[in-house]
């Protein structure tokens, strides 16, 4: 964005004519003069100071850094995995995530599979840093071979905040990747896995996705028995219900059956963009009244008037700037997070480009009235109060004995497209 200076300097003489015999007079103009211009300038000083640091951008942008470095930002969903999994392999120790990886993985650097566009890299550490980001969830889309050494609790995340660390998070996404099976979503919690999005954009045997409420047809599936028992499992485990990417009457089922506070780790407004990976506006009121959390997805399609088609590159920050307004407005400031999508997406609002770009968009925010309280929440206390407040629910259930239901055999329907190619 350009910015012009719209104040244009004037300066205009006089020629002034005055006699010897006028002398005495031409003191008394002058000093005249001084005196007024003195006074001009006080007057000036005492509404100009306040006034340049109320509108002054670097002031918006200094105090949007200070709300970062008091609250670092915390992100509900990253794809880098993805990144690593396409470029190089899975082979993780390849990658030098301390260095810039725009220069590492390039325009030419061979992926593993060419069915999906190329993802120019958005995230390395210097970048996060810069972006002062606290915490981050990273999506594991398979099977996660990698092992927890500690198990993510509240508390270990805070210290990693109060550190200045880069704290770590796993989220599952993808309700598929445990089988139709209990056992293994125990598992996934024994290393690490914080929370479970129900759905990707495919149907598992127990829950929808978002892609059947297109062209609806009156069915309205949503979670079956054996999904709402997930979901209570999950309640047990101190596990984060994430429904971005479920149907509606998904979304519906899940926090009718849910304890504890859900999230939407990577989607935005319906009311801005009608697309169906948004959350609409009943459903934000369920959300409120559960005290979860809807964390603002980046992705042009999701979140650009008129929902832009793939390839688009016209939306910008105030797009993503509007669906925070909207969901504050709505249900409040309580409930809204941000959740890029950074590393899974092929085009990103300008201004918006990296995981860098954090404090440009506080900054924006600040500049647009909101108070440094509400940049906190949106930053992260609203995720840490939904986090507390899930393991609270496991603490209140730790009498609870595991569920050991099964799906129905009749109810298993494989569906292949939900996995990779791991």
């Amino acid at each position: 964005m350009e910015f012009h200076n719209l104040n244009e300097e004037n300066s205009s003489t006089q020629a002034l004519h005055v006699s010897k015999r006028k002398k005495k007079r031409q003191h008394v103009c002058i000093y005249g003069f001084l005196i007024a211009a003195l006074i001009g300038i006080m007057i000036g000083l005492a509404v100009g100071i306040p006034l340049a640091k109320r509108d002054s951008p670097d002031q918006n942008v200094q105090e949007a850094q200070n709300v970062l470095k008091q609250y670092p930002l915390i992100d509900g969903h990253n794809d880098l995995p993805w990144q690593y999994r396409q470029y190089v392999q899975n082979k993780v120790y390849e990658v030098n995530l301390r260095a810039d990886t725009r220069i590492q993985w390039t325009n030419t650097t061979n992926m593993t599979s060419y069915d999906f566009p190329r993802l120019p890299p958005q995230t390395d550490i210097p970048r996060l840093k810069q972006g002062m980001v606290g915490a981050q969830f990273w999506a594991a889309f398979g099977p996660c071979s990698a092992t927890g050494k500690d198990a993510i609790r509240i508390g270990i995340l805070d210290a990693y905040l109060s550190r200045n660390r880069i704290a770590s998070l796993i989220g599952l996404e993808g309700g598929h990747m445990i089988s139709n099976t209990l056992g293994v979503l125990r598992s996934f919690y024994s290393l690490g896995v914080r929370y479970m999005t129900l759905t990707h954009s495919c149907d598992t045997s127990w829950a929808e996705n978002w892609k059947q409420d297109l062209n609806r047809t009156g069915l309205r599936r949503g979670l079956s028995e054996f999904g709402k028992i997930v979901v209570k499992e999950m309640n047990r485990l101190g596990m984060i219900i994430d429904l971005a990417h479920v149907a509606k009457q998904t979304m519906i089922d899940a926090i009718k059956t849910s304890a504890a506070p859900v999230i939407f780790s990577h989607s935005s407004a319906f009311e801005k963009c009608e697309h169906y990976r948004n959350v609409q506006n009943d459903v934000l009121e369920m959300v409120k009244n559960n005290t979860g959390l809807v964390m603002i997805n980046f992705y042009d399609s999701y979140i650009s008037k008129g929902c832009l088609p793939i390839n688009a590159t016209e939306s910008t920050m105030q797009h993503v700037i509007d669906h925070i307004n909207y969901i504050k407005d709505f249900i409040g400031v309580d409930f809204v997070g941000i959740g890029a999508d950074y590393d899974g997406v092929p085009t990103l609002p300008v201004g918006l480009e990296d995981v860098s770009k954090y404090p440009d968009l506080f900054a924006k925010l600040r500049e647009g009235g909101w108070s440094t309280n509400d940049l906190k929440k949106l930053a992260g206390e609203n995720f840490i109060r939904v986090f507390k407040d899930v393991e609270k629910v496991k603490e209140n259930q730790k009498t609870f004995q595991p569920y050991e239901d099964f799906l129905p055999e009749e109810e298993a329907v494989p569906n292949r497209m939900c996995y990779t190619s791991f």
